[in-house]
């Protein structure tokens, strides 16, 4: 069978794989570069719509993260808004909206408050809105409230995006940067990668490719193939689904919660959704499933794969059940999932958005939801929260990119570009890249 020769493989056609081609076309010499999806569109899994809450997060409003890191997605949100806000289709990738985080009770609020201190001089945007501010931006977040309201959120910022349409548009423009030879394959499906020499054999269903560097980016199934390659045997993957409800259009922008410290999951939050429009969209519950991929229940065998029941993945498990905020959150979603008692259990957990909201508004969101491949730490016995990277330094990466991976793309995708020009040697014009993706 003949092989083709690449500079760079990408497997994984999301926001994560397309951003790194796009990164790699533009900004480097390399001359021959490939991304390889085995769907027939790109980012039609986590990166859809459909998957995700179409959120550009920028750390102001989550609650979960640390000044440190707010500061640091802030700096990967701010490279994707330069990105879009120069394209011919800005007003279709990126939406204005305002957004908030909502404390209700006096324990929350207080919260807020010194959480606005602290991150104000590095957010300048941002405000302590008080009851009447949150009405005259929410009306119905307030109507009907008897409890004690405070938010902390911005007027009008970029704040949603339409990744699918990104990851589109970042494939596009790689394709186009002229004397490259830039090739994006669909339904190529990826079933082997092989060392072979100083590169890899990656054998597809439509014939092998010879690439002097891999990179990784398909979700849960980046450890898959780690693990088959000897890889990241330190990690399980579980992964944690996401069910979503619709409304009328009842929020005119994002309105989070406070996240619950015990807890490893996002908080309930409201948005405006840019693919269904005059909805408002209200989750995600989170369940444990044993798939990679929502709905495909092909993967199941792959789950089974990587999650690796074994003593450290039980003993984190273990030691999960132990609290009890998340064990009854465990058994609160599992209940989520049952048809006709699951929209009474929501209702109540919506009205701390929207006090007033009737069950007669709420839909459940059909299909709606993607996975999250959360990564199980075997040496420390812990959950890993957010992004993962396996780099064996012999020329191969496998990225994990749960939220916020998608405003990171670029970002992350500079990572990767780095470790390839070095192992490479091929140059980065960092002018470019400045010029056009740094903040002014």
């Amino acid at each position: 069978m003949q092989i083709s020769q690449q500079d760079v493989v990408v497997i994984g056609g999301g926001i994560s794989g397309t951003a790194l081609l796009y990164m790699l076309a533009r900004y480097t010499d390399l001359k021959k570069i490939a991304l390889l999806e085995k769907y027939s569109t790109l980012a039609s899994v986590n990166s859809h719509g459909r998957n995700n809450s179409q959120t550009l997060h920028c750390g102001d409003i989550e609650t979960n993260y640390s000044l440190e890191k707010a500061i640091q997605v802030k700096a990967s949100a701010a490279m994707v808004e330069r990105y879009a806000t120069a394209h011919v289709d800005c007003e279709r990738l990126l939406y204005r909206y305002s957004k908030m985080v909502l404390g209700v009770g006096a324990q929350e609020c207080e919260g807020l408050e010194e959480r606005y201190e602290r991150f104000k001089p590095h957010f300048t945007s941002l405000e302590l809105f008080d009851e009447k501010a949150i009405s005259e931006l929410e009306p119905n977040v307030t109507r009907g409230r008897q409890e004690q309201v405070l938010a902390l959120g911005v007027r009008n910022e970029y704040s949603a995006v339409n990744f699918q349409l990104l990851s589109q548009t970042f494939a596009a423009d790689a394709q186009a940067v002229v004397n490259k030879s830039v090739e994006v394959r669909l339904n190529t499906r990826v079933k082997q990668i092989e060392s072979k020499g100083d590169g890899f054999d990656v054998a597809t269903d439509q014939g092998v490719i010879n690439a002097r560097f891999v990179v990784v980016s398909a979700g849960g199934h980046s450890l898959l193939f780690a693990q088959r390659m000897g890889h990241g045997l330190e990690y399980a993957c579980l992964p944690v689904a996401g069910s979503f409800y619709y409304t009328p259009s009842t929020l005119n922008g994002k309105v989070y919660t406070v996240q619950n410290d015990k807890l490893p999951f996002a908080a309930i939050h409201g948005d405006p959704d840019v693919l269904m429009p005059g909805k408002t969209r209200f989750g995600p519950t989170a369940l444990m499933l044993p798939m990679l991929e929502r709905y495909n229940y092909s993967t199941i065998p792959e789950f089974m794969q990587v999650f690796s029941l074994d003593g450290p993945v039980l003993a984190v498990m273990k030691d999960l059940l132990k609290v009890k905020d998340i064990r009854d959150y465990l058994f609160k979603n599992m209940l989520f999932e049952v048809p006709i008692l699951r929209r009474h259990l929501f209702l109540k957990d919506a009205r701390k958005v929207v006090p007033t909201l009737q069950l007669k508004d709420l839909t459940f969101a059909k299909r709606v939801g993607g996975i999250r491949p959360v990564m199980i730490d075997k040496i420390n016995r812990k959950l890993h929260m957010g992004e993962a990277k396996i780099d064996p330094g012999n020329g191969i990466i496998f990225n994990m990119t749960p939220s916020p991976g998608a405003t990171s793309c670029l970002h992350n995708a500079e990572k990767d570009m780095r470790i390839i020009a070095q192992r490479l040697g091929c140059s980065i014009d960092d002018v470019a890249l400045d010029g056009d993706l740094r903040p002014v």
